[in-house]
């Protein structure tokens, strides 16, 4: 049996609104969906979710 991989959405702040606790669930994570600024998520979150996710 294929273990369970646990998913997550991230990098949908905006701003000065921040939308969830991504540096906290990073470690729990196995892949994430990082926004992609259409409707949600800015240049400068987007870049530290995937600079980020590299570590």
């Amino acid at each position: 049996m294929n273990p369970l991989l646990l998913n997550c959405d991230m990098g949908e702040s905006f701003g000065a609104w921040t939308m969830g606790r991504d540096a906290e669930i990073m470690p729990h994570i196995d892949c994430a969906n990082i926004a992609c600024g259409f409707h949600a998520g800015d240049p400068q979150v987007m870049v530290r979710r995937v600079c980020r996710s590299r570590l």
